[in-house]
């Protein structure tokens, strides 16, 4: 735990709709029918269909330290997957290119636009869709936060909260905060599905979440994680036991029934199955696994797959599902993801 008695350099700011630029003695201006500064303007009043809306754009020094967001799960039956359609971007030090661009739900491990809660270090979901994050993200001269509506309908009301701290400078070795988002709708037999890959330079991977739907049936996770690291090529240098065991299960989750969890660093916080009375359903789950205290560090270059591997009555077999990831890592120069982020209706099987 961090010695929060050791009295820090620099000053904290927070930025809402309401003081959009985090500006000293701003807070709480705004004006409603209860008087000025009388919860004026809590909120964007409505992020239109296909507009994208800058939360944050921050000029100095700094990091932030923590961010809150919360919107409805549903508009309409025409909208029924916000949290997929709300696409996050962060912008740092002016480039061009976002270094994070991801699905709102899928950034704060909420798989398939689902609403449950979260018990993490770093990720905190609590009732209703109250989603929080602790990654500390530094930057050295600018910072810009967006959102995009990418629905066909207007959304209402969407909360913010992004607490950062102005700093006169950063450590030598500070890292800037990336995240990739990937998805196939059903992997390749016999081939890993791709986490990460083609990041260069220097850097940590801290963190994986995974959406799966099954689309077949029998026991899914006897997939390795594996981490490709500084040039490897055929074989890597870290490879996990079990797609259960690096989230930080084991035996299944369960003799029987799968048992869902959530803790600091690792977690199954989901899992959605067949309902008898609804056979077009997939039974649908998601994981995470932070690795702060075990970060994975790389020097020159990191590529990490998931294998797609399963067990029945007969042995293990090779297995094809739709699988959805976000990796989370720092890396010494501000780069974006090298993949495009998919179209909004290919990002949700409709089942």
């Amino acid at each position: 735990m961090k010695n929060i008695f050791v009295l820090e350099d620099g000053c904290s700011r927070a930025i809402t709709w309401e003081n959009q630029k985090g500006e000293k003695g701003k807070g709480g201006m705004a004006e409603s029918h209860l008087g000025k500064g009388r919860k004026g303007s809590a909120y964007v009043p409505v992020i239109k269909a296909h507009e994208t809306v800058v939360l944050a754009d921050i000029e100095g020094c700094g990091i932030i330290k923590h961010i809150w967001m919360t919107c409805t799960d549903k508009i309409s039956d025409k909208s029924p997957c916000v949290l997929k359609d709300l696409v996050v971007r962060m912008y740092w030090d002016n480039y061009d290119k976002p270094s994070v661009e991801c699905p709102i739900g899928d950034f704060f491990c909420l798989g398939f636009g689902a609403s449950y809660n979260i018990d993490s270090m770093l990720v905190s979901v609590n009732p209703l869709r109250a989603m929080n994050m602790y990654i500390p993200m530094p930057f050295k001269t600018h910072a810009k936060i967006t959102i995009q509506n990418d629905g066909d309908e207007d959304l209402p009301a969407f909360f913010y909260q992004i607490d950062y701290q102005l700093k006169d400078k950063l450590p030598d070795n500070s890292g800037y905060f990336h995240c990739e988002y990937r998805h196939e709708s059903k992997t390749t037999l016999k081939k890993d599905y791709v986490i990460l890959d083609q990041v260069k330079g220097r850097g940590q991977y801290i963190g994986t979440f995974v959406s799966l739907i099954t689309l077949q049936e029998d026991w899914y996770g006897e997939g390795e994680v594996k981490f490709y690291l500084d040039n490897d090529d055929e074989y890597p240098t870290i490879c996990g036991t079990g797609m259960e065991d690096y989230f930080g299960g084991a035996w299944s989750f369960g003799p029987d029934v799968e048992h869902p969890f959530s803790s600091l660093y690792l977690g199954f916080p989901y899992f959605s199955k067949v309902m008898e009375d609804d056979t077009t359903s997939l039974p649908k789950r998601t994981f995470y696994r932070w690795h702060v205290e075990d970060p994975i560090l790389f020097s020159e270059n990191i590529k990490v797959t998931l294998q797609q591997i399963g067990i029945n009555a007969n042995g293990m077999f090779e297995r094809q599902d739709d699988v959805s990831s976000v990796a989370y890592y720092y890396l010494d120069h501000v780069d974006h993801s090298s993949v495009e982020l998919e179209d909004r209706d290919k990002r949700y099987r409709k089942n």
